[in-house]
């Protein structure tokens, strides 16, 4: 009787630890938030912020999470050291004043197991949005290079850059934005979070 009761208890802790929420966080290198857009009808042009931190909470079995994102505007990149400072100005990210771009959520969606979206805040120049995701691949996996439990994802977006006051030469330059972000992420236990 005793080990049966001993069992039960195992059993009940094990589903309790499989239902633990597990944190992720961000590997800035291979995430790299893409956004583009089309200029002047000529041509789709796509530049990318460098510097990306943040967590990403998630329980597969309660299906639920949270996701807190911050970008760093001024490193913006064009391929183009003058055209990065054109963006970083005042009719653009005005990087003195907005130096960061936010996402936050706490409502993520699923399909059976899968995640398939998230529902969040967008914040640009101090304007705050309701941006959803779409979650197009997902894996989480043991990291073969660096032997650490990872995830990595692939999400996208559309938003109006207008709406967050960045509509300069719109619609000459659309004012329609394509944000995909790819992103990766290292579980917290394992990961090498810096200050």
């Amino acid at each position: 009787m005793n080990r049966l009761i001993a069992l039960a208890v195992t059993v009940t802790l094990s589903g309790a630890a499989a239902a633990a929420p597990e944190t992720y966080i961000i590997e800035g290198s291979h995430t790299l938030p893409r956004f583009e857009y089309n200029h002047l009808g000529l041509s789709n042009q796509a530049s990318r912020f460098d510097t990306t931190t943040g967590t990403i909470v998630i329980d597969r079995v309660a299906k639920s999470g949270s996701v807190n994102v911050s970008i760093d505007t001024t490193s913006v990149n064009t391929g183009s050291a003058k055209f990065n400072e054109h963006l970083q100005g005042e009719d653009f990210f005005d990087t003195a004043k907005y130096p960061t771009i936010t996402y936050t959520s706490d409502t993520l969606r699923f399909k059976d197991d899968t995640l398939i979206g998230v529902d969040g805040n967008l914040t640009i120049k101090g304007i705050t949005k309701p941006v959803a995701l779409k979650v197009e691949s997902i894996l989480c996996k043991p990291h073969p290079i660096m032997k650490k439990a990872a995830c990595g994802a692939n999400a996208i977006a559309k938003i109006k850059r207008s709406e967050f006051n960045l509509g300069k030469y719109a619609p000459a330059v659309s004012d329609d934005v394509t944000l995909i972000i790819p992103v990766e992420a290292f579980k917290q236990e394992d990961a090498v979070i810096k200050p």
